[in-house]
């Protein structure tokens, strides 16, 4: 209960009684000057400030506690207490009574029952109306009726010490390492918690998942150079130095749609010109790190703070819509792999067949076989007796036979299987998620199941996936460590493959890495250290920055994909270390208190990467459709929490179910509603530019978000875009305008 109380709490003790020496009830409602520890008055030792004492004459003991009931009642409303520790004398109390009654709802005795516990609210509505009410200022309006002030003044991050420039030769850089040197011990011992192991698991198996489609991806552009063994190992390798030695070892690495894009044209235009790809590509690589290493150099990432909520938001919000594209699209992929047969009706399955038979009928002769009767025939080219009847799909394809029949084409279960798996994944994971705010178990269990939500799921799903016995798509991990094309080594030699005016030339393609780089790394760090995450630990953009660049050099002389934070599994990451209150009153939510900031959970992550070569026998039991639907989880979770979702959904809401948002105290819903649009026709046009060829020049587009936004000064007002476009968390907000008030009314 202590741990409950704010540090200044002071009690108010509520005593009533029946004696038999008074006729009439006496009353005192006594406020001390300072507040006094009474002994064993109190139930806690919390010193008291206010006492009510009612005594009165036998016989009426439940009017008593009833009113002592309805002064404790009073005493913990947030005006009334104001008003009790400011009265002078006994009218101010007589008005704050009547304010109280004025807003108090009067349940009918016999239309409740008062032994049941009324549930209290999901979220409190706000008290400030009744403030300003019963102090004389004025009465807060909705949709932007509020008297306007000067704002605050567009968004961004200036305020940010991280980002402050130098001038200093590697200043930021300095800076970052010193910031964080004195966390670098606490960042290991920080991780010795259950709810660690939990993010080490989902993050680990949303990696898997990611390296994998991407190394295949990247085996297709490539014709093999770089493939799905060269994704696990990049992955482990870039992964484990940067979350051991980073500014914001939160944050994940991965690589990225655009990186993907560009290997595709490279490699086209290498082949084309008769150029050395990996050599090629190891020099443009070295380029960009030298040019990210003088963005380092002369603190660059100070830009970072013309990122405002307009630019995050749009991109963060585009990564997890194209998440959760991608899960519908590799399902829909897989049903088009196993096609379901619609035409098929339960009474004709005597009429569905699907047999193997030769090419050439003139070479098959029917022969009995121990009463059996089979397709036997001589093959030229093996030269073995072939019996066609008993050919599996794949041997009959093989020995160049055909499949003959209706049902060929067809693989039943398969697809609706995996679309349960699917489905199941991602509902199991959102219901055991919210686990923790149910009335089932105590409250370690519930924070247990919640911690290890996506893990359960997938346990439960591969379980299904077992019992029922369908042969859904499997994950399969190389198993062999070896590079993907046998033309290749683990070292790319930087001379002899080009001529010597090739090494020059690759800095020019290098420049447009370099943006690539410098953009996704940087939007997906401001999204992380985000103020409403409430990190104390600091961020530390030029740190890594330098190691971005540090590590894309050893990836392009090993002939590895090129990594840059991914803001989706980095979101999904600081999801699952959030950290909330353990003592809550009953019905009470939970408060969230910061993340878990530790470099141990990303370390092990990527370890556990580099090892899965060794484990493809038990990784080969998970289906890949419950692997989608942790996708699918991943994309709909990075959504929540996000400003743009919310006025997207106010599009939809009328008036008086609008929640009380601080934007729309201080802005016209036709103000909010038209900054929606604009962000919404942003985010189509990103969207097309990303489905097409042009996905190349995306972060230069993503740069245009900011011009986008400097444009919309010109739009909306100051003070509008202050309210609309502001990294301080509606919360902290809310607070500093009662503060504001508060000083004012003084």
């Amino acid at each position: 209960f202590m741990k409950k109380l704010p540090r200044d709490a002071e009690a108010s003790n509520v005593l009533v009684g029946e004696v038999d020496f008074l006729e009439s009830p006496f009353i005192a409602f006594v406020r001390l000057q300072q507040a006094v520890m009474l002994g064993a008055l109190t139930e806690v030792p919390v010193p008291t400030r206010f006492l009510f004492i009612l005594l009165g004459p036998k016989g009426k003991a439940k009017s008593y506690h009833e009113i002592g009931r309805a002064i404790a009642t009073l005493m913990s409303d947030e005006v009334f207490h104001d008003i009790a520790y400011k009265a002078k004398d006994r009218q101010d109390l007589i008005a704050g009574i009547d304010e109280f009654l004025d807003e108090v709802i009067v349940l009918p005795p016999g239309e409740w029952d008062p032994a049941i516990r009324i549930e209290p609210p999901k979220s409190l509505p706000s008290s400030d109306k009744r403030k300003n009410m019963y102090s004389g200022g004025e009465n807060l309006q909705m949709n932007g009726d509020t008297p306007h002030d000067g704002g605050h003044g567009g968004g961004g991050h200036g305020d940010c010490e991280e980002l402050q420039r130098t001038g200093r030769f590697c200043g930021g850089l300095i800076k970052d390492i010193k910031r964080k040197a004195p966390f670098f011990a606490s960042d290991f011992y920080d991780a010795l918690n259950i709810q660690a192991l939990s993010a080490i698991l989902f993050i680990y198996l949303a990696t898997v998942t990611n390296a994998i489609t991407f190394g295949g991806l990247l085996g297709d552009a490539t014709e093999n150079m770089q493939g799905v063994l060269e994704s696990f190992l990049g992955t482990a390798v870039t992964g484990a130095i940067f979350c051991l030695f980073a500014g914001q070892p939160l944050t994940i690495l991965s690589s990225t749609g655009p990186v993907l894009v560009f290997e595709r044209l490279l490699f086209n235009f290498s082949k084309d010109n008769d150029f050395d790809y990996l050599e090629f590509r190891l020099w443009i690589g070295l380029w960009s790190a030298f040019q990210c290493l003088i963005l380092v150099a002369t603190d660059a990432s100070f830009l970072v703070k013309y990122f405002t909520r307009f630019t995050e938001e749009g991109f963060s919000s585009l990564i997890s819509f194209i998440f959760i594209y991608d899960a519908f699209k590799k399902m829909i992929k897989l049903a088009d792999h196993y096609p379901i047969n619609s035409e098929f009706k339960v009474d004709y399955i005597t009429h569905y067949s699907c047999a193997c038979e030769p090419l050439d009928p003139a070479l098959a002769e029917i022969k009995g076989n121990l009463g059996i009767w089979g397709c036997w025939v001589q093959s030229q080219q093996y030269n073995t007796t072939i019996d066609w009847s008993s050919l599996t799909t794949k041997e009959c394809l093989k020995y160049g036979g055909q499949l003959v029949g209706n049902n060929c084409e067809y693989v039943p279960d398969i697809t609706l299987m995996s679309f349960i798996l699917f489905f199941g994944t991602y509902t199991c994971s959102m219901a055991l998620k919210k686990f923790k705010t149910s009335r089932y178990f105590p409250t370690t269990a519930r924070k247990l199941i919640s911690d290890f939500a996506i893990i359960l799921s997938i346990l439960i799903f591969c379980g299904i996936d077992a019992l029922v016995g369908v042969d859904t798509p499997k994950l399969i991990v190389p198993s062999e460590f070896k590079p993907t094309s046998p033309e290749r080594g683990w070292f790319i030699p930087p001379f002899g493959g080009n001529p010597w005016w090739v090494y020059l030339a690759a800095a020019i393609p290098a420049l447009l890495v370099t943006i690539l780089i410098f953009m996704d790394q940087q939007i997906t760090a401001v999204i992380v250290n985000r103020k409403e995450h409430k990190l104390k630990k600091g961020a530390g953009y030029h740190l890594d920055l330098f190691w971005v660049a540090i590590l894309m050099i050893i990836c392009s002389f090993m002939g590895l994909p090129w990594y840059v934070a991914a803001t989706v599994i980095s979101i999904a990451h600081i999801d699952s270390l959030k950290m909330e209150t353990e003592t809550s009153a009953p019905g009470e939510q939970p408060k969230f208190l910061g993340v878990r900031e530790q470099r141990v959970t990303g370390v092990i992550v990527f370890i556990l990467t580099g090892v899965s070569v060794f484990m493809a026998p038990i990784l080969k039991f998970i289906p890949m459709p419950v692997l989608y639907g942790v996708f699918l989880y991943m994309g709909v979770a990075s959504l929540n929490g996000v400003q743009f979702m919310d006025r997207l959904k106010l599009l939809l809401m009328p008036l008086k179910h609008q929640p009380d948002f601080i934007y729309l105290r201080h802005v016209p819903l036709r103000r909010v509603h038209l900054f929606t649009f604009l962000q919404v026709v942003c985010l189509a046009l990103l969207w097309i530019l990303k489905s097409t060829v042009a996905a190349i020049i995306f972060p230069v587009m993503i740069l245009a978000l900011v011009a986008v936004r400097k444009a919309m000064d010109y739009l909306f007002s100051q003070h509008d875009l202050s309210f609309l476009d502001d990294v301080i968390p509606e919360k902290d907000k809310k607070k500093k305008e009662d503060e504001k008030k508060k000083k004012k009314k003084k």
